[in-house]
């Protein structure tokens, strides 16, 4: 990969120097994994910072016999940071839910270009505010009615990592489990409600292709907006 392609793929770079990125480039690991195929596993000590070069995975909490979905993640995205940065095993675990291709960087070569540029440092601590932003969004949401919070989370996705479309953006089509654990909302209503979008016009859902694509972006962001 380009250095150019990488800083533009991936936010957390765009900023970097390009003497970092052209040397985190030359030590950065990459892998394909399938889908429904563990990345990271709880427990795990962290080793390294993965980025996601394409396709789609899960972060996911296990709590006994069952496993939680925490946030959905792709194409620019990043995971496994948490763990180097307070030296403590992993809280969560991460699984592939499409085909994927991932970039690594050791913990160790990545706390290294922290230090060094502090550009990237500072872009690191945006983003993870960012983060703590949308838990806290999601937070504030917990009482709103399901069809508002599913519908802002398909926004969302749809804004961080969907493919463009004439009248809106393409993603993959996550579970219904994964979709309502994220927008703690029951499965069963997960389901009713994206039928219900489905009739309605505004998403199209391809099973052959894993398609989910959201036709009518205009109206669903009305109605993540309506807040009570």
């Amino acid at each position: 990969m380009e250095i150019q392609a990488f800083s533009e793929l991936f936010p957390l770079f765009n900023t970097a120097n390009p003497e970092t990125l052209e040397w985190l480039l030359s030590v950065a690991v990459e892998h394909d994994y399938p889908g429904n195929r563990a990345v990271l596993m709880e427990d795990s000590w962290g080793n390294a910072v993965y980025f996601v070069v394409s396709g789609w995975v899960k972060v996911r909490r296990l709590s006994g016999e069952s496993a939680v979905t925490l946030a959905i993640l792709g194409r620019g995205d990043f995971f496994g940071e948490m763990a180097i940065l307070d030296e403590s095993p992993r809280s969560t675990d991460v699984v592939a839910l499409s085909k994927v291709e991932l970039l690594s960087i050791s913990a160790q070569r990545f706390i290294q270009a922290l230090f060094k540029d502090s550009q990237l440092h500072h872009r690191m601590l945006q983003l993870m505010v960012q983060r703590l932003r949308q838990a806290n969004i999601r937070f504030q949401m917990r009482h709103q009615p399901p069809a508002v919070k599913l519908a802002k989370m398909l926004v969302t996705l749809a804004e961080l990592y969907g493919q463009p479309m004439d009248k809106g953006a393409e993603i993959f089509n996550i579970p219904y489990q994964d979709l309502a654990d994220v927008a703690d909302i029951t499965a069963d209503e997960t389901q009713k409600i994206v039928e219900k979008l489905v009739s309605k016009g505004w998403v199209e859902v391809d099973t052959t292709q894993q398609t989910m694509a959201l036709i009518n972006l205009k109206q669903l962001t009305h109605l993540a907006g309506r807040v009570q």
